[in-house]
């Protein structure tokens, strides 16, 4: 296909999207169709400059993270999705791989909690779609290279990634996560390069991770309270919840505030900001 083929076909779909199909706050006259550039970009995770280079037929090798994020934030179905890949000269992603399509109820329940954090993850804990709710208050984690996406990956290898977490609740966040990830390892066909590949390096990263492993603990995550420190609202009491999607394996995991606590304002304070990047 053409070199423009590719920005021809995102401008198309962009264009046919409404601010509150993607979860963002609808209203205003617009002076073009569909969604804004910028828009697209901020929901993908990419500079605005980059996305639009792919529009205009500038970017001639796009990286396969970058097409999932873009897959995932224009609400492309499985078939368009394969159908973008090709367009850029990759193949599609394998079906379990952390590049999969994700689940479309999930994707409509991300959408439908506004104002409320939530992610989607695959039965790894890697994190596969955010709303914007989410990267207001944990950053961006779609779309990042090797394992830097997988929740469990960055707890046991990354510690800086803890500091969003009472002190107190490290020891239990870990346990939960060893035993989660043992789990979902199950799971997986023994030739998953990806799934035991992860295993193997946080093995050979964390000697923390080493001996919770070696425990052969094994149940997934469920519902359990959580302290949350962010920079700009302090600290916020929430209730992390899991919600599971049988057809896929995929996991919608949101944070929704405490009865009595703070959080439903901190969240409110946290979506203006948010909405100030598309102003």
């Amino acid at each position: 296909m053409g070199d423009k083929a590719l920005g021809e076909f995102l401008r198309h779909r962009r264009e046919q999207l409404r601010p509150e199909d993607v979860g963002l706050a609808g209203g205003g006259r617009r002076r073009t169709p569909g969604l804004r550039r910028e828009e697209v970009a901020g929901l993908a995770a990419l500079s605005p400059d980059y996305y639009s280079r792919l529009e205009q037929g500038r970017v001639r090798t796009p990286s396969a993270a970058a097409l999932a994020s873009l897959a995932r934030a224009i609400r492309l179905t499985g078939d368009e999705q394969d159908y973008l890949f090709r367009l850029a000269g990759q193949q599609p992603p394998e079906p379990r791989s952390p590049l999969t399509h994700v689940d479309p109820a999930m994707m409509y329940l991300l959408d439908a909690l506004g104002s409320t954090p939530a992610q989607v993850t695959d039965d790894l804990l890697t994190v596969i779609a955010q709303n914007r709710a989410a990267q207001n208050l944990f950053g961006v984690w779609t779309g990042l290279p090797g394992y830097e996406s997988n929740v469990t990956w960055r707890w046991f290898a990354d510690p800086a990634s803890r500091d969003s977490n009472d002190a107190a609740e490290h020891e239990r966040i870990g346990r939960a996560y060893a035993a989660d990830l043992r789990a979902g390892l199950a799971q997986r066909s023994a030739g998953d390069r990806f799934a035991h590949g992860l295993v193997a390096d946080l093995l050979e990263r964390s000697p923390e991770f080493a001996g919770l492993w070696a425990q052969q603990h094994v149940a997934a995550l469920s519902s359990a309270p959580k302290l949350i420190k962010h920079p700009l609202v302090g600290q916020l009491d929430l209730q992390c919840d899991v919600v599971l999607s049988p057809a896929t394996g995929h996991r919608l995991i949101l944070f929704r505030p405490r009865p009595g606590s703070d959080a439903h304002d901190q969240f409110a304070f946290l979506d203006v900001l948010g909405n100030q990047k598309f102003a």
